[in-house]
């Protein structure tokens, strides 16, 4: 595929094969995403790379964690007051398209609950990869920025070579137990982790594309001729 086509393939890929992911297909992906630019050359990024067991744990960790009604445990700032205005309404927009795809319905706290405890599962994907940043650079914003860089260079990558990945922010959210079962150096600040594997053709939310807003609504264009 050429790059055009990679970035319109990519999605966030929420239902996985019971199949696994070689060491050296996820070699070659980790490859390509550490091309990404960095300040300066810094390449102030680490990819943990985990599989079997030890994934096990983290998923059962989590769960655990979070339905005992854990504090959330995450290694990086978030704002205290959530989404707010603009941001919400997107957030709201994507919950609202892949609950309809699924066919879970407003009031339906079963399925709700199920799909929320699938993302500390890190949705059951045969592979997550922990994205972590070096300490020294932890209150470095442009260091902040190169990691997600590289982190888009990760999923482009896997998509490139036919697997399924999804950001996953609720899979580091008890970060002390990724950190335990993923070996995650102390000098290294977990940042977020990407679920991947193959993708579940009959996993409906796997066909969900979140809406975008429109170009003249975040571009602007100065200088150039009408």
């Amino acid at each position: 595929m050429d790059f055009e086509a990679i970035v319109g393939a990519r999605r966030s890929t929420r239902g996985y094969l019971d199949k696994p992911v070689t060491k050296e297909l996820m070699a070659e992906v980790i490859d390509l995403a550490q091309r990404a630019p960095s300040s300066m050359n810094t390449q102030p990024w680490n990819f943990h790379v985990l599989t079997g067991p030890p994934l096990e744990e983290v998923r059962t960790g989590n769960t655990e964690r979070m339905l005992a009604g854990a504090a959330i445990d995450r290694e990086i700032k978030m704002a205290d007051h959530g989404y707010q205005g603009i941001h919400r309404e997107r957030q709201i927009g994507i919950a609202v398209q892949l609950f309809e795809a699924m066919g879970i319905e407003r009031d339906d706290k079963t399925r709700r609950q199920d799909w929320v405890m699938r993302g500390f599962r890190q949705f059951d994907a045969p592979v997550s990869v922990v994205v972590t940043l070096d300490k020294e650079l932890a209150d470095d914003t442009i260091a902040h920025f190169d990691c997600g860089a590289a982190t888009y260079g990760l999923v482009l990558a896997a998509t490139s070579k036919g697997l399924g990945c999804v950001i996953n922010g609720q899979g580091i959210m008890q970060s002390s137990v990724v950190r335990e079962h993923g070996n995650i150096p102390e000098d290294e600040v977990i940042m977020t982790c990407v679920a991947m594997g193959w993708p579940d053709p009959d996993f409906v939310a796997n066909d969900v594309v979140s809406r975008r807003a429109a170009n003249e609504d975040i571009a602007s264009y100065v200088g150039f001729e009408d």
